[in-house]
């Protein structure tokens, strides 16, 4: 089966996909907001799961290819990228402390570690799925004469600086530049992606093709709204520590909080292509947004 194209199966793949998510997102749905006690620890992952499989089937039904669809594996490898990639944000925000697990103490550390991990893989395959749905619209295909600028050389270790100044900014004051965590880490990755000469969405902006930027944003926006309403009355669940824009909430989540979101999933974009490109996987260079490129 390897990398067979089931987008040769035509709509009713997609239909099945589609429904197949629709079952599995309004199943643990009502489990995770209607049962008591601790569960949504195991109700998250099928849950999104579902998400992912609902967005698929659509992107198929609309685009005639999908991630799943066109590369069943390389969409299976989504989920194991996505569980040290979000891994490295706890890392990160166990030194800002912006956000926090209730119910925690529940678990031992190996069980917290091994359910979260199982929850993180979801993150990239959502975020990807749903910035391609909304790079199937017309109005996002349209995007290729914005502004643009010549990518010098120079230009990368510029990049790379700001991306480390950025850093120390969050390590020394945390409480003040927490928001730069959502540049600083792209930033980094974006230079070395350059440098090593992987994909990047430098080189697409630079010629005035925004699309890339702007489906990945919305669909971070999508993610991050159900995110937050699947998250408010399940438990375990998370809560936040944003200082001075903890007003107007919109589910546990500060209304200008959800801005983080867009330049997260350009993050999520940078550190895929540096992991195919660590593996030397230039057959998937192209996978996301494959005819983008």
């Amino acid at each position: 089966m390897g990398t067979r194209n089931f987008a040769d199966w035509g709509d009713g793949m997609g239909r099945a996909i589609q429904w197949a998510g629709i079952a599995l997102i309004f199943t643990f749905w009502w489990f995770n907001w209607t049962m008591t006690g601790l569960r949504s620890h195991w109700g998250f992952f099928p849950l999104w799961l579902g998400y992912c499989l609902f967005v698929s089937g659509l992107v198929s039904l609309r685009n005639q290819s999908s991630l799943l669809t066109r590369n069943p594996w390389a969409y299976f490898s989504l989920f194991l990228i996505s569980i040290p990639v979000w891994w490295l944000f706890e890392l990160i925000n166990w030194h800002t402390q912006n956000w926090s697990y209730l119910g925690r103490e529940y678990f031992s550390d190996m069980e917290f570690f091994l359910w979260s991990s199982l929850s993180f893989s979801v993150v990239v395959p959502a975020v990807f799925g749903a910035a391609e749905l909304v790079w199937t619209f017309s109005w996002v295909k349209r995007l290729t004469t914005g502004p643009r600028f010549t990518l010098y050389p120079w230009i990368t270790p510029i990049i790379f600086t700001a991306g480390l100044l950025t850093a120390l900014l969050i390590i020394l004051w945390p409480r003040y530049f927490y928001p730069l965590v959502w540049c600083s880490l792209y930033l980094i990755v974006e230079a070395v992606n350059l440098r090593m000469g992987n994909r990047t969405l430098l080189a697409h902006i630079s010629q005035g093709d925004w699309r890339q930027v702007v489906s990945l944003g919305l669909g971070a926006l999508i993610c991050g709204f159900f995110w937050e309403l699947w998250n408010y009355d399940s438990y375990p669940k998370w809560t936040y520590n944003i200082p001075y824009v903890d007003f107007m909430h919109v589910f546990e989540m500060p209304l200008l909080g959800y801005l983080g979101y867009i330049p997260f999933a350009l993050e999520l974009f940078a550190l895929y292509h540096l992991t195919i490109g660590i593996a030397g996987k230039n057959s998937l260079r192209n996978y996301v947004f494959p005819e983008l490129h």
